[in-house]
């Protein structure tokens, strides 16, 4: 697809809120493998009061990063997070290759994370294995399948139409990669 100077570039990074930045970091550096790039100390008048955080940045490999704040004071901590829905459709998908899924899935395993706080699913056009960090946030690391792109014309032929039926009543799935 080529690329319009009129939508956002990448993704800069998705934040959230931690209760604590020593288990986000050991979860995100040691489990999944994305380094600690940044750490920012920091006090700003925000929201009608000088709140003073830390906010911490994990890198994914085309720069952008997930981030996490924890606030000094526990009244700010309480106000803005954790707050993570306990739902698996509320969720963060990060595209990866079979060795770094592979890879993951082991330290996952090896650290003892379990279901319900771990699974994989074979959509039929991605591999996703699933995994919920220290905060409550699910993430799904997918590994796409061998006909990715294929299936991502298929799918943008039809985008349109597809989301028109299923507005109009008809729910027939449309996945026969399954």
């Amino acid at each position: 697809m080529a690329q319009s100077a009129n939508i956002p570039i990448r993704l800069h990074h998705n934040a959230y809120v931690t209760r604590d930045q020593e288990k986000t970091r050991q979860f995100y550096e040691e489990l999944i493998g994305l380094p600690l790039v940044a750490t920012w100390c920091e006090s700003d008048e925000l929201f009608g009061k000088v709140r003073t955080y830390c906010h911490t940045f994990y890198e994914m490999g085309d720069g952008g990063s997930l981030a996490f704040f924890q606030f000094e004071d526990p009244a700010d901590q309480e106000e803005f997070g954790p707050k993570m829905p306990a739902s698996p459709f509320h969720h963060i998908a990060l595209k990866v290759d079979a060795e770094t899924q592979r890879g993951i899935e082991s330290r996952i395993a090896a650290a003892g994370i379990k279901p319900p706080d771990t699974y994989v699913l074979e959509h039929g056009y991605c591999r996703s294995l699933y995994v919920t960090d220290p905060n409550g946030l699910i993430l799904e690391f997918t590994l796409d399948h061998p006909e990715a792109d294929q299936i991502a014309r298929d799918r943008r032929a039809d985008a349109h139409a597809s989301l028109k039926r299923w507005l109009a009543g008809n729910h027939t799935s449309n996945n026969t990669y399954r």
